[in-house]
């Protein structure tokens, strides 16, 4: 029995991926922005307000690498590619180390590595409070990320507790907009709204398919 063309296709590019070169190849890609901005740094190229410029890079590049990583499963259930689930957790973490930069550069060229400036910013602005909430959740799935304790944790557990991914995501966005509200400049935040919004409509409408699909099983 010959294999249907999408079925063919999907099955060289799952071979392809496989590759043992693939995967050190997209570490080394994931890792190209922080080049970019270590050279923007060193030859002066990040503007008139450098430590705003890298703020906000970090936190464009922490959004992108979210999205990949919401995207994971919907480019991996409807291309028929089981292989993009073995890069889920290094996008993972990757948005978990632009976040982490993203909050060290607001601590360092914001606030001096004042604790107690720090504090008082996130009390009293929300878009600053609503962004470290999402960071430490996103903390949370990086230190429950590891073998060992999806294996002490159980696999239906961690895959709950994994789905904080998605308030992640929402406050991410949260954040952005109201950053962006200061200044009544929401340009940059509708591509990811619409990116993120699109990628949980896929998940909602999977949900429900799944739900609808039981429950007409369970009653012939």
């Amino acid at each position: 029995m010959t294999r249907a063309p999408q079925g063919r296709w999907a099955a060289r590019v799952n071979d392809w991926c496989l590759q043992p070169w693939v995967k050190p190849l997209l570490f080394v890609l994931l890792l190209l922005p922080l080049g970019w901005l270590v050279w923007a740094v060193v030859f002066d190229h990040l503007g008139a307000n450098p430590a705003q410029a890298l703020v906000r890079a970090t936190g464009d590049w922490t959004l992108r690498a979210l999205c990949l990583v919401l995207a994971v499963t919907p480019l991996r259930v409807s291309l028929q590619l089981p292989v993009l689930a073995r890069w889920r957790r290094m996008l993972g973490l990757f948005v978990y180390f632009y976040a982490v930069l993203h909050l060290l550069s607001y601590s360092w060229f914001d606030m001096g590595f004042d604790v107690g400036d720090i504090t008082h910013d996130i009390a009293k602005r929300p878009f600053i409070l609503v962004g470290f909430t999402g960071f430490v959740l996103l903390s949370v799935l990086a230190l429950t990320s590891s073998n060992r304790l999806v294996r002490a944790m159980g696999g239906k557990n961690w895959q709950r507790l994994h789905r904080l991914v998605y308030a992640v995501a929402g406050l991410a966005l949260l954040h952005f907009f109201w950053m962006r509200a200061g200044k009544n400049d929401f340009a940059g935040v509708v591509p990811y709204a619409v990116i993120i919004s699109v990628l949980l409509a896929w998940r909602v409408k999977r949900f429900w398919n799944f739900n609808k699909k039981l429950a007409s099983s369970s009653h012939p």
